[in-house]
């Protein structure tokens, strides 16, 4: 029967949908998605495989098409693609009639393009391979060798075997942080994890690096992780807000991607944004791509960075002393005001928090402060925060203010009103759909005895944004959320699906301590300075030359998407499932890993588990056809498209509590918003007391005694995913003097001799770089900005503090915790120093291979 509800939008073919489409996120599809899974936890992963009749699977073609369009999907949204003599020659969005997406055009160039540097065979390092003494201090200056699939197999097999039964489970971390395929089989992260659990237990990670400070303080607020939660529906922030912030988000460039698949409906829902006429405020340090995308449509106020919270006070304390808060929504749906209020009047420490005290210290004046907080109270005001604010010194504190003010504000449960962390990533707030969820790979269970340590994750694994801490430090203890870890001494590091050398803060540190274990494996499909600094690495297959299968909308599970095989592998490179396939049936386990299944099997196990739930609800697609089994599926080669529900168009995040605290209450002690929290108090931690406050960063631009001149901006890149496609030709279009470009204040870049185009060392006492000028008022004075990702290529790995001649920012950024509460990384907090390079320029060599590579 075909949908007949009205609120739903007209359905289209595949290369045709309606860009305005509606769909949105199930929690159960969320936790299947989100990146901030415990790698050593038991029952955690992407999600658990769904039982099936695995007599059901059948056989069926999976010839290469030579000629013709073949349909995949990536980070950037569902593909098609168009090969030619089995060669790509042209990719984009498989959807007609959307806002144009740079990155879904680059496809070619991840197969065989000018920046590419592919893996070509096994590989281990000269001096490793030798078993020379000290060999670890090579890592990354040393040559290679190839060697056979089979020795390669070998020497990792053994080396892991041998860990194991001399050292135990602690002493190997699968580290295997990043953004991975989109596909629910090739999912690498999943897979390494899965081959050392069932070999009998690791080490893992906490949380995630994109909202570390976040994840962590929301639960003790708000019962829930809030940032990978689904946020009011789109339409009803159309329909009913009066104001829109952006706080902190650069949803422009960040909504071009997403965890599984994008499905593309962020920048449709900004466009209309854009035009609705509704006030927009943009909150933010630099001219974003945003600030500039709405232009004159919204008003955009600069904060200097890392004071964010410090203008929130001032806005707080305006709505107390001209009384325009909602006293009843305080007294109702929060505990603690009461003490948060000493705080903000002065009477704790002395200091009353008005809009002077703010202004004073974020560059925005009274004025404006006081005009904010009038025009948040008065109008339905949505505020869409972003996720930057918390990845600095101190980052729990942003987010819990935040969800204070809009506290006070009063419309939390409201159509329109409140708050979203969510609104700048994976498209959050477009509605959910009726699709049945596409499940993958598990993790497994441990196989063998004296892992009993897995069964507490928190006492197992580290945060993920403290590798180096606990590789440089083994035995140190550090709190965390209430708890106390110990280091593990790590022997053996095995990464797989990640780029630690760029995604990682503090470089040079990183580098010092990635040299104290004994082996370092690296899967990977190009010569990242990841693979460059391992011991041994396997080249992958690209997630374009293998068969998978993964979902659009870690939100809205608008579609699913076959990821058809479009071009025939490299010669001797081989999927991560292949090689873990291999390595456990070298380790004893192969039958348990596999499960007698390959890689067709699985896959088309994940779809008949959906297919099964879906025949069972009665789910029929957007074009009212029921979903079709699997070969009719695989064979149409075409996304299957699903319609928004009443239930997503409607949504209303906190709709429930606001109607009836008493009987839907929050997942907090008191049940309702905690301002204060008499869990976090009785922690007694110095840097992250019971209710939000102004903490001073270790390192910002409004300091005394600053240790470097500027503050350094490094912001999600606009034409990459992190690290990811910055060895496409995306390049060309922002590289400046071939390297990685440094926006300066045209008054700042006048005082240091400093013109368009020009070289500059960007330094501070953790390390240096090389980058290329752009003088431009996207940043005011004493403020320069490098989106983060770019690949670390090291003059002399060699050397401790060696430049690095591509421009990474990480090689500048602090390696802190944001607190003792969250130990999230600090990112965005850091000084720097600049100056014009007047030396001959050393090559580039970010982007090609290693020697005797």
């Amino acid at each position: 029967m075909k949908n007949t509800n009205k609120r739903s939008v007209t359905t289209k073919s595949v290369d045709s949908v309606d860009s305005s489409r509606r769909s949105a996120l199930r929690t159960i599809g969320l936790f299947s998605t989100v990146p901030f899974i415990g790698g050593a936890w038991i029952g955690c992963g992407d999600s658990s495989s769904t039982t099936t009749d695995v007599q059901n699977i059948t056989n069926f073609s999976t010839d290469l098409v030579l000629d013709g369009d073949v349909y995949t999907a990536a980070h950037w949204g569902a593909l098609k693609v168009s090969v030619k003599g089995g060669k790509i020659v042209k990719s984009q969005n498989a959807f007609s009639g959307l806002e144009e997406n740079p990155l879904q055009a680059v496809t070619a160039d991840l197969v065989d393009g000018k920046y590419t540097n592919r893996i070509k065979a096994p590989m281990v390092r000269k001096s490793y391979l030798e078993k020379q003494a000290g060999n670890n201090a090579l890592r990354g200056a040393d040559e290679w060798v190839e060697v056979s699939y089979e020795e390669a197999i070998k020497i990792v097999s053994d080396e892991i075997k041998r860990v194991r039964s001399s050292k135990g489970p602690t002493a190997i971390y699968g580290g295997s942080y990043g953004w991975k395929s989109s596909g629910n089989m090739h999912n690498a992260r999943t897979l390494l994890h899965r081959f050392l659990n069932l070999g009998g237990g690791f080490v893992g990670g906490l949380g995630d690096y994109s909202t570390g400070a976040a994840q962590v303080i929301m639960p003790h607020v708000l019962g829930t992780l809030e940032v990978y939660e689904q946020q009011t529906s789109w339409p009803l922030v159309l329909e009913h807000s009066k104001v829109v912030v952006i706080w902190g988000a650069n949803p422009v460039d960040t909504l071009r991607i997403a965890w599984s698949s994008n499905d593309n409906q962020g920048l449709e829902y900004l466009k209309k944004l854009r035009d609705s006429g509704k006030k927009i405020i943009c909150i933010d340090p630099a001219k974003s791509s945003t600030v500039q995308y709405f232009d004159s449509k919204a008003e955009h106020i600069r904060v200097v960075p890392n004071t964010d919270v410090a203008l929130m006070l001032g806005i707080i304390h305006t709505m107390l002393v001209t009384n325009k808060y909602d006293k009843d929504f305080i007294a109702d749906y929060t505990e603690g005001f009461e003490k948060f209020q000493k705080y903000v009047e002065g009477k704790t420490d002395g200091v009353v928090k008005d809009a002077k005290w703010a202004s004073d210290i974020c560059g925005v004046s009274e004025e404006k402060i006081k005009e904010l907080a009038e025009v948040f109270f008065e109008n339905r005001t949505m505020i869409m925060g972003g996720w930057n604010m918390q990845r600095q010194h101190h980052g729990e504190q942003a987010h819990w203010m935040l969800v204070v003010l809009s506290s006070m504000i009063g419309q939390i449960g409201l159509p329109g009103g409140g708050f979203g962390f969510s609104y700048h990533y994976s498209n959050g707030g477009a509605p959910t759909t009726n699709a049945p969820v596409v499940g993958g790979i598990s993790i497994g269970k441990v196989s063998s005895g004296g892992a009993e340590w897995l069964s507490d994750g928190s006492a197992v694994s580290i945060p993920v944004a403290r590798v180096t801490d606990m590789l440089a430090n083994p035995g140190k203890t550090i709190k965390y959320n209430g708890k106390t870890i110990k280091y593990p001494e790590i022997d053996l590091v095995y990464w797989a699906g990640g780029n630690p050398f760029v995604h990682h803060q503090d470089t040079n540190a990183l580098l010092s301590a990635w040299r104290k274990p004994t082996t370092i494996i690296v899967h990977d499909m190009y010569w990242t300075p990841t693979a460059k600094m391992a011991d041994i690495v396997f080249p992958i297959t690209t997630p374009y030359e293998r068969n998978d299968i993964t979902m659009s909308g870690d939100y809205s599970n608008m579609n699913i998407n076959p990821m058809k095989q479009v071009v025939a592998p490299l010669e001797k490179a081989k999927s991560d499932y292949q090689v873990f396939s291999d390595l456990a049936e070298a380790c004893g386990f192969g039958e348990q890993y596999t499960e007698g299944k390959a890689e067709m099997d699985w896959i088309e196990e994940f779809y008949n588990a959906a297919y099964q739930n879906a025949q069972k609800a009665g789910v029929v697609m957007a074009d009212g056809n029921p979903m079709p089994d699997f070969q009719t599926f695989w064979s149409a080669n075409r996304p299957l498209v699903f319609d928004a529900t009443p239930e997503g168009l409607d949504f209303v995040r906190y709709a429930d509590f606001r109607e009836d605290p008493i009987l839907n209450p929050l997942g907090t002690p008191s049940g309702r918003i905690e301002i204060y929290s008499e869990v976090i108090e009785k922690m007694n931690y110095k840097d992250c007391k019971a209710f939000p406050q102004w903490f001073e960063p270790a390192e910002w631009k409004g300091m005394k005694d600053k240790p470097a001149e500027f503050a350094l901006l490094s912001p999600h890149p606009s034409l990459r995913l992190h690290s990811q496609l910055a060895n496409t030709r995306l390049r060309d279009e922002y590289a400046v003097a071939n390297r990685e470009p440094i926006w300066i204040n045209p008054a700042d870049a006048k005082a240091k001799d400093i013109q368009n185009g020009d070289l500059v060392r960007v330094f501070n006492k953790r390390g240096q770089i090389l980058a290329g000028a752009v003088v431009s008022d996207i940043v005011d004075e004493g403020v320069v900005r490098i989106y983060e990702g770019a690949w670390y290529d090291p003059s002399d790995a060699s050397e401790a503090n060696t430049l690095c001649k591509n421009g990474s920012a990480n090689v500048l950024t602090m390696d802190i915790p944001t607190s003792e509460l969250a130990n999230g990384n600090s990112a965005c907090t850091a000084l720097v120093n600049i100056e014009k390079y007047t030396g001959t320029p050393p090559e580039n060599t970010a982007f090609l291979p290693p020697k005797g590579a």
